[in-house]
């Protein structure tokens, strides 16, 4: 079992705590936000001290700080709270309002995609039921350091937690997650003739999909062109309808340190908000 998929299933196993309050379905609803939350938190905390000395000495400057912060942070994305997993931990009588806090601490491109997991609801809820502390203790001891795992076999852990996800939601499967298996070999034939070009030091390609859903096809673009060669870049562009998709597939984009700038919410057919630009390759899967 690779380390994709043997850390997915160590991330999953967080279902046994929400058996019983949670529908099978609606495993994906916690785990995946706390998944990308317990990500963000461990590529950030290298440059965490820092970032907060920042934050607390230009705060009250009335400046945009977006500059300075992402620049301390060394990311795209930084966090001004006090808070991670652990440190929450410590106090539990306030652990859902420190939590809140924790989460309305990250700069507006990560916090989006919280807000469209609806997190505040979840972690409400698991407040609630007497949960939110054995969770957040699960995932504080999940190491999800980038020295531990790399950008790409984090895509892939979140890949195998969406295909979970889709799995446990039969439902409504077709909508969140194309089979695997059809993703590789239409991406495959997309990049096949490629295949010389693309092997080439330094080379930079892009990969557009208008009806991104979770991301399927970006990901497994950017992973054939790490097969094929890992000093190559791959950039991603999508823009996806449906907001909890692309809360998805805006998390993988950044957990795999993608520009999230590229991934866009709204409808392609009225409101294409990507028309001003060229693309190497495109992909896309049209549902009757």
């Amino acid at each position: 079992m690779g380390i994709s998929s043997s850390l997915g299933a160590m991330v999953w196993s967080v279902a046994d705590l929400l058996r019983g309050e949670y529908k099978q379905s609606d495993y994906g609803k916690v785990i995946l936000p706390f998944t990308l939350l317990r990500r963000l938190e461990s590529v950030l905390a290298p440059t965490k001290d820092a970032v907060l000395a920042e934050y607390n000495t230009k705060k009250d400057l009335g400046i945009p700080l977006d500059i300075f912060l992402t620049q301390k942070s060394g990311n795209q994305f930084y966090n001004t709270s006090k808070f991670d997993l652990n440190t929450l931990l410590a106090d539990p009588d306030n652990l859902l309002q420190n939590l809140e806090n924790y989460i309305t601490g990250f700069s507006a491109n990560a916090l989006e995609v919280f807000e469209k997991y609806k997190f505040n609801e979840q972690i409400q809820f698991l407040s609630d039921s007497d949960l939110l502390f054995e969770v957040v203790k699960k995932f504080a001891t999940i190491d999800l350091s980038p020295e531990s795992v790399s950008n790409h076999d984090m895509g892939l852990v979140f890949e195998d937690l969406i295909r979970r996800f889709a799995e446990a939601s039969n439902e409504t499967a077709g909508e969140h997650f194309t089979p695997r298996d059809t993703v590789r070999l239409t991406t495959s034939l997309l990049f096949c003739m490629d295949d010389e070009i693309l092997t080439k030091e330094g080379i930079v390609r892009s990969l557009y999909d208008p009806t991104a859903g979770t991301g399927g096809f970006l990901s497994s673009g950017s992973e054939y062109i790490h097969e094929l060669n890992d000093k190559a870049k791959l950039v991603l562009f999508g823009q996806e309808l449906n907001g909890e998709s692309y809360a998805i597939c805006k998390a993988d984009m950044l957990i795999k340190g993608q520009d999230v700038a590229n991934i866009k919410h709204g409808n392609t057919l009225s409101d294409d908000q990507l028309y001003t630009k060229k693309f190497s390759y495109s992909l896309a899967t049209i549902r009757g």
